[in-house]
């Protein structure tokens, strides 16, 4: 039995608010401290399970950078003390290949807490159709 209290919404939505920060300042090492080893991913690209190594050089690499994010519709729930699922509609700003974009998606995490702390094991994006 956990001696710790589940967290609060608030605490979830800073928690995946850290992680799209990371990502947005391509800070590979606080975006890879943030992840499971493995974590699990589903989105555009297909699913896979990235090593948490890998997510650093995701983070800091690609063709994309992302300048702007905000969150709609949030939904949190807490199956278990230790376990934390957020999903959010998600509006973000990005540059790819030197192209200016605006894009929605629907964006779902799933946190677990361990010794070494809160850890984002899955997280699943689909893109919507623009607002």
């Amino acid at each position: 039995m956990p001696d710790h209290a589940p967290p609060t919404r608030d605490e979830v939505i800073a928690m995946e608010k850290r992680y799209w920060t990371a990502v947005m300042a391509q800070d590979g090492d606080r975006a890879a401290e943030l992840s499971a080893d493995p974590s699990v991913i589903a989105g555009p690209r297909g699913v896979m399970s990235v090593p948490r190594n890998e997510m650093s050089v995701m983070t800091k690499a690609g063709g994309w950078r992302l300048s702007a994010f905000d969150f709609e519709d949030v939904e949190v729930t807490i199956p278990a003390p230790d376990v934390a699922v957020i999903a959010y509609t998600l509006h973000q700003n990005i540059t790819m290949n030197g192209e200016a974009r605006t894009m929605r998606a629907a964006d779902c995490s799933t946190w677990v807490r361990s010794e070494s702390g809160w850890r984002c094991c899955a997280h699943s994006e689909t893109l919507l159709d623009p607002a």
